[in-house]
């Protein structure tokens, strides 16, 4: 089952569990969408009274930066500008529409990864760096001198 919902001034295609990137909302925690039109298990869409899709921010950011330039020729005129757009992503979680409920899977919780013991990273870094600064000692003593040319 999908939807068309409207955010930011567009149209969106949405079906649970999918992450899209909207203009940016100021709400965090969960966003009800309007909606357009709704797909049902008949294969028919349309318009459905008492539909409802339900989101939840997932993050807000800014997108990749756009350059902006302007140029004119032979006029000695040129405006570099820069954009970058604000989003926020929202997760799907639910489509319902004539008494039906379709919801998304639940997410995995993310395990903790064990942390290092600070000293033995510390060790073996040091190790490292006096090992490559050793080498590079005895390679500048192999290196003999150039010898001048003549010039004819």
């Amino acid at each position: 089952m999908y939807a068309v919902i409207r955010a930011g001034g567009k149209q969106y295609r949405v079906a649970p569990g999918d992450v899209i990137r909207v203009e940016k909302l100021g709400a965090n925690g969960q966003i009800e969408f309007p909606v357009l039109a709704v797909s049902s298990e008949a294969g028919q869409i349309g318009p459905q009274a008492g539909a409802r899709v339900v989101g939840e921010v997932v993050e807000q950011g800014r997108g990749a930066k756009i350059l902006v330039f302007h140029y004119k020729r032979k006029k000695q005129y040129k405006k570099l500008r820069g954009h970058r757009q604000d989003y926020t992503a929202v997760r799907i979680t639910e489509i319902a529409s004539n008494g039906q409920s379709f919801k998304a899977p639940e997410l995995p919780k993310k395990e903790a990864k064990p942390k290092k013991a600070k000293s033995e990273s510390g060790e073996h870094a040091a190790q490292a760096k006096s090992a490559a600064s050793s080498a590079k000692k005895k390679s500048a003593a192999k290196k003999a001198p150039k010898k001048a040319t003549k010039k004819k």
